[in-house]
């Protein structure tokens, strides 16, 4: 997969502007961004695929800790590419971010609690673990999409400087608290009964160093390929009229497939907190290492960055926090909990096309 990633990044770095020219072709179109989509989703897998190795090595919590980072960073470098190669969008950030929430929390988490209870009927993890999780995720989702509506400082669901100052404070600080109880006194949190056992043979064999390698030269490739696959998605949003929002569901999805993979292949083994962590990590990672690095760059490259949600957009991401929280609260998880979250997830996708 890496020397297709190499080979299709090569192809567009010295004929892109040719293969581009046909877009207005409705086929070659199709046919353009399911190739660009499925490289850079393999290249993505391979990322993860080594992040995985890695965390077998590294074990929990610093396994899935690996993990998540990755994806976040892979998340950043491609808005990063994206925001500066093109026309400036001021809501990509939101879009990413909101769609990040809604397909892990909705569509990954609830797949794996349904496919885990049809296998497992009742399945269990660590409680304080998915608290400490939630009990960030949820201010930040709030500070990051919510109350940017609703300031008077500014208007358009944007922050002041001084408001993204704090933000980004904010999210970094909280990040950095939590991986300090996630790795230090609190590690126990992160661990149940259920995470060893069946992969404990796994870690044997290739040391950590060849898999970090093969991690980076990975991420290479999905950030230009990225970059690539914006053309088509923003020649479909500017031309065809379809809705904005797509544009953060394609990030979104590129990003948070690939962990999708091992949550749910964890839930199946009923590996329920591996699952845990692989989600809800992904979806903290993907706050509070990614909004402050936007925040940034957006400063330093002089582009609007409209964060807050529209109201429809809002009560959804209300009710999916909300939803998730009384999904945690008790340890144990059922088929009711799995398909409550599917079909949130289902009516976000309903409500990108139907206003």
């Amino acid at each position: 997969m890496l020397g297709v990633a190499i080979v299709t990044s090569l192809v567009f770095l010295f004929f892109g502007e040719r293969i581009f020219q046909g877009l207005s072709n409705g086929v070659w179109l199709g046919l353009l961004f399911a190739w660009l989509f499925a490289v850079v989703l393999g290249a993505a897998v391979g990322v993860v695929r080594h992040a995985e190795a890695l965390s077998e090595r590294l074990g929990e919590p610093y396994g899935t800790l690996v993990l998540t980072v990755s994806i976040a960073l892979i998340e950043v470098m491609s808005i990063t590419a994206i925001m500066m190669h093109g026309g400036a969008n001021p809501t990509l950030v939101r879009d990413t971010l909101f769609s990040v929430v809604m397909i892990v929390m909705g569509g990954m988490v609830g797949l794996s609690l349904l496919l885990g209870a049809l296998r497992h009927h009742e399945q269990s993890f660590n409680l304080q673990g998915a608290n400490a999780y939630l009990g960030v995720i949820v201010p930040l989702a709030v500070f990051s999409l919510i109350l940017p509506d609703f300031t008077q400082t500014t208007e358009g669901g944007t922050y002041s400087l001084g408001q993204m100052i704090m933000l980004g404070i904010m999210a970094t600080g909280l990040y950095g608290i939590f991986l300090l109880i996630q790795t230090g006194r609190h590690r126990a949190y992160f661990s149940h009964a259920d995470i060893g056992g069946e992969e404990a043979h796994e870690t044997e064999g290739t040391g950590i160093l060849p898999h970090a390698l093969l991690m980076l030269a990975y991420m290479v490739p999905v950030v230009f390929l990225v970059e690539q696959l914006a053309v088509p998605v923003d020649y479909v949003i500017e031309t065809l009229h379809a809705p904005v929002a797509i544009g953060g569901v394609v990030m979104a999805t590129l990003v948070a497939t690939p962990e999708a993979i091992g949550g749910v292949k964890a839930a199946l083994r009923n590996q329920l907190q591996r699952s845990v962590n692989i989600f809800l990590g992904s979806v903290l990672a993907t706050i509070g290492l990614t909004v402050p690095a936007m925040l940034a760059v957006a400063y330093w490259a002089g582009f609007d960055l409209v964060l807050g949600l529209e109201p429809s957009d809002t009560i959804i991401l209300v009710l999916m926090l909300a939803v998730s929280v009384i999904t945690f609260s008790s340890g144990r998880t059922n088929l009711l909990q799995g398909a409550v979250h599917v079909l949130v997830f289902i009516a976000f996708l309903f409500f990108i096309f139907q206003r």
